[in-house]
């Protein structure tokens, strides 16, 4: 099994989220963060001057697939919460060693 951690814009969660169920995947954790990566920020200018806001929000998508789910996973993910502009996101895949069903006790499942 596999842990995707997805980092991406909030306006394309209701997306990501659609195109997520339309292949068979329903479960995930949705957090809202902050970050930044290349674009640094964004600047702004007013008419007291320029400021800087230089940790955007962003939203995490946590979600736990078997193997062979993992492609059409990160595929949906990419096709949906991209709009060809820095600040896009991230996706990371991390090894899941084990998981518990808290209700029944279940492994792995």
């Amino acid at each position: 099994m596999k842990k995707i951690e997805a980092i991406i814009r909030p306006e394309r969660l209701s997306a990501t989220k659609h195109a997520l169920e339309a292949i068979g995947i329903h479960g995930m954790t949705v957090i809202e963060v902050k970050g930044r990566g290349e674009q640094k920020g964004l600047e702004f200018t007013h008419r007291a001057g320029k400021f800087r806001v230089d940790m955007l929000p962003k939203v995490k998508l946590e979600i736990v697939v078997k193997e062979d789910r993992l492609e059409d996973a990160v595929g949906a993910i990419c096709a949906s919460a991209k709009t060809g502009e820095v600040g896009d996101g991230k996706i990371f895949i991390i090894p899941v060693e084990r998981v518990i069903k808290v209700r029944t006790g279940e492994t792995d499942a």
